[in-house]
């Protein structure tokens, strides 16, 4: 079964020459893979929840079935936040730029985009509260001009700690989508 969500399209490796090499420019999509930090969490949370569906039918077989009721959500929780851990990202199509977090998602229209651009600055270790100097692409909008710009990627984040060629490539494609969608 394929998993669209886990692989960015191969055409922006095998296309250097060209910004947007997609023919259905109306999908969105993620320019870049997830991290090997990001798979690596959501396949843990995976076999945990492996192991916790196996605890509910037992549970179900051998006691009450309110109880592996009660497991069996709670292995579906663990399987739903490994999926939406493995959507976050940056996603990008004509109608704008997507940025999907954890528990929210936000979309910006390219008309309210201002720029899009990769600035050194004091960046989250694996989004924790440490901080550490890094690059970061940043998002100015608009209506939030003043405020300087948002952080969508950064060198040290989950999907691309240790992985700077990884981190430029993604910068360089999304700020093309951006050149290329404010312009038209």
């Amino acid at each position: 079964m394929p998993l669209p969500f886990l692989t960015a399209d191969r055409a922006f490796e095998a296309a250097d020459d060209v910004a947007l090499p997609f023919d259905d420019r109306e999908r969105w999509r993620r320019p870049y893979r997830p991290g090997p930090w990001r798979v690596a969490v959501a396949a843990l949370a995976l076999l945990l929840a492996s192991y916790v569906l196996f605890a509910a039918v037992i549970i179900a077989l051998t006691g009450s079935l309110s109880e592996g009721g009660v497991v069996f959500g709670v292995s579906v929780l663990v399987i739903v936040a490994a999926l939406r851990l493995l959507r976050m990202g940056v996603w990008v199509s004509t109608r704008g730029l997507r940025h999907v977090g954890f528990l929210r998602t936000r979309t910006t229209p390219w008309d309210r985009v201002t720029a899009v651009r990769t600035v050194q600055q004091p960046v989250r270790w694996l989004g924790l509260p440490r901080t550490v100097q890094g690059q970061a692409l940043t998002l100015v909008r608009q209506d939030r001009a003043a405020q300087g710009g948002a952080a969508l990627l950064t060198t040290h984040g989950a999907d691309f700690l240790g992985r700077a060629e990884a981190f430029d490539r993604a910068a360089d494609s999304i700020e093309a989508w951006a050149a290329e969608n404010r312009r038209g």
